[in-house]
């Protein structure tokens, strides 16, 4: 029997989001990632017409939520002792924030498509047999990045798991958008990517069957020893 865990604290991302909420906050973020270098604070306040510590403190909250890198540098272009110490800099981060409610993995799909593509153009096998595949080593892959149950690592790719009775019933469809154009195509790359994840977590009182229903995912976690559904596509 599985119960529901409690909700999990809000994930970085959508920390991230919020954090630019703040007027003067979104101020600097626009200005520092619209200069064509590193900017410093002294640089930001006199800018935006801010006392240097309201700026400092704005620009490291962006930086703790990974919306701004630091970078260290001596503005001065002099170099060992007497120098000065370097300047802390701000400037866009690498990072790419995105949210999505309800939480879609729309990149994780395009990935595997691209993948089942390339390979199936290389060998000749079919391409949906390729996908099947390759969303079946994902799962597998994702169940082994840490430990974890299978309710929490559903949550975590925004399934919203639900219990219902001893099965689990998925609230949501990572794919979902394209699960309405790509029906049968997105659903058997979900089917066989949960066969993965309860394979990789080994668990074997699961199984993934097809179960369409209005406002769920395709895919649905029955009890092994209920009487077989779909569990193909």
């Amino acid at each position: 029997m599985f119960v529901d865990h409690p909700k999990e604290a809000p994930r970085p991302d959508v920390s991230a989001v919020a954090a630019l909420d703040e007027p003067t906050r979104r101020r600097l973020y626009d200005h520092v990632v619209r200069r064509p270098g590193p900017v410093s604070r002294d640089e930001a306040a006199e800018a935006l017409g801010l006392a240097r510590q309201t700026a400092a403190f704005h620009l490291d909250r962006l930086a703790d939520e990974s919306l701004l890198d630091v970078v260290y540098e001596r503005r001065s272009g002099r170099t060992g002792p007497g120098a000065g110490r370097p300047a802390k800099l701000y400037k866009r981060s690498t990072k790419q924030v995105t949210v999505n409610l309800p939480e879609r993995q729309y990149e994780l799909a395009g990935r595997l498509f691209a993948q089942a593509m390339e390979e199936s153009e290389t060998t000749g096998e079919p391409v949906r047999a390729v996908l099947h595949r390759k969303a079946h080593t994902l799962g597998t892959q994702l169940a082994g990045q840490g430990g974890t149950g299978v309710i929490d690592l559903l949550e975590r790719y925004g399934f919203e798991p639900r219990q219902d009775g001893d099965a689990i019933v998925l609230g949501n469809c990572p794919f979902h958008a394209l699960a309405r154009e790509h029906t049968q195509t997105v659903c058997g790359m979900n089917l066989h990517l949960l066969h993965g994840v309860l394979e990789g977590l080994a668990e074997n009182s699961l199984r993934a069957c097809l179960a369409p229903s209005p406002g769920h995912c395709c895919v649905r976690l029955e009890p092994s020893s209920a009487p077989p559904a779909s569990t193909g596509a």
